[in-house]
């Protein structure tokens, strides 16, 4: 694996890096703590992607009729390696993140491998351009692991699905424009037959969402109801009643975007802030030969994982299997941000236990806010434990548990 930029990469690198310092303000919405809280914040987190996608720095590799810029036998892996070097930048720039993050990492590759040529041309630029946000209508509420047994109902009458159910645990839902969602069609069918994945439109009539509190205080997740929901049949992804496969195929690019690098490069960037400028006995708390040890190993299983990340993307570029590498990511990710935040609330000492509110709250209250949230994801998207069953069966040919 050759790590090394070319030198037309080199310069596109420092074309990046000048084109941050002008957009990217000192306070920028990724210091913020919270999910999207406030119209305000929505509305200029927006405006940044549409900056970004403006720039040509949003899924460089898509194709050029849906909104990227590969061309039909154009070199996509020229395009690939200035996409990570983009997202390496911000990361160094503190750049905020995509709002419509699942729509450019989850719904959009769904699309462009099972959608129709109608979808694609619909929905794909848009969601680029952070037009329109999306939302995940998979959990119910006795379907959570065993996703399969969902009872969600989508009759057809006519032109149109007829909706009916509950979902739970839907991020965002109370600010997304469209679901991609996963509904019975055949209920006589197994349970992993009969499911079918649909769009739908989130300003449809019948649709009632229902924020849910977190511990973070944070309305991020909602209860979606559906009564009588009519969903036009074109919002069909894929075939009827073969929707698991498509699931599947989104579940793997979700367990990609929680098991992000990006994300656990800059929280770790914000915890050696945190431990340089904390001071401890007229020290900073880094100068402390525990604590820099601590912060060594954090440092060592962060470069694992964006190593991991380069592999994956050798694997990409010479048209390689990723296998079970999403399942990694995610089970890896997920635990690791969990620990920097524990060791951020340790560097902090009492002040760690203070809430957003309070005037003494250090770092404007983003670790206790994160401390908790992450333990959320350490479950979303599917349990560790679930990953560890993953990797175990269809990575290392383990015997089923």
């Amino acid at each position: 694996m050759d790590l090394s930029l070319t030198p037309q990469e080199s310069e596109f690198q420092r074309q990046v890096r000048r084109w941050l310092r002008r957009n990217v303000s000192r306070r920028s919405p990724a210091e913020e703590p919270g999910e999207y809280g406030n119209p305000k914040r929505i509305a200029e987190l927006k405006q940044w992607q549409r900056k970004l996608y403006e720039a040509g720095y949003v899924a460089m590799g898509w194709p050029r009729e849906y909104g990227g810029q590969s061309e039909p036998g154009g070199n996509r892996r020229d395009l690939l390696m200035r996409q990570t070097i983009v997202n390496e930048e911000m990361v160094k720039a503190r750049a905020p993140s995509l709002i419509g993050v699942m729509g450019v990492q989850m719904v959009g590759p769904t699309l462009m491998q099972y959608g129709t040529e109608e979808q694609k041309r619909r929905f794909l630029p848009k969601i680029l351009a952070g037009e329109q946000i999306w939302c995940q209508g998979y959990s119910e509420p006795g379907s959570g692991s065993d996703l399969a047994s969902l009872t969600t109902r989508a009759e057809i009458a006519g032109d149109f699905f007829i909706v009916n159910g509950q979902k739970v645990w839907t991020s965002n839902a109370q600010f997304a424009d469209w679901m991609f969602c996963l509904v019975r069609t055949d209920p006589t069918a197994p349970k992993h037959k009969g499911i079918s994945y649909i769009l739908i439109d989130m300003k449809s009539p019948g649709i009632t969402v229902r924020p849910l509190v977190q511990m973070t205080g944070d309305k991020g997740f909602n209860e979606v109801f559906f009564e009588d929901v009519r969903v036009p049949r074109a919002n069909l992804v894929g075939e009827l009643n073969q929707g698991w496969q498509v699931a599947n195929a989104t579940l793997s690019h979700e367990r990609n975007l929680l098991g992000s690098t990006t994300r656990t490069q800059q929280m770790f960037q914000g915890l050696l802030r945190l431990a340089r400028t904390r001071r401890r006995g007229g020290k900073p708390v880094s100068a402390d030969p525990a604590m820099r040890q601590r912060l060594a190993d954090l440092a060592i299983r962060v470069e694992s994982m964006k190593y991991h990340s380069y592999r994956q993307l050798t694997d990409l570029l010479h048209g390689r299997s990723p296998g079970i590498a999403a399942s990694v990511n995610k089970l890896v990710s997920t635990e690791l941000n969990h620990a920097i935040c524990a060791l951020a609330l340790e560097v902090l000492g009492d002040y760690g236990m203070l809430e957003r509110r309070s005037r003494h709250v250090a770092d404007r209250g983003v670790w206790p806010y994160e401390f908790m949230f992450t333990l959320g994801l350490i479950i979303g998207g599917g349990t560790s434990q679930i990953q560890k069953n993953i990797i175990a069966e269809r990575g290392l040919g383990l015997p089923r548990g």
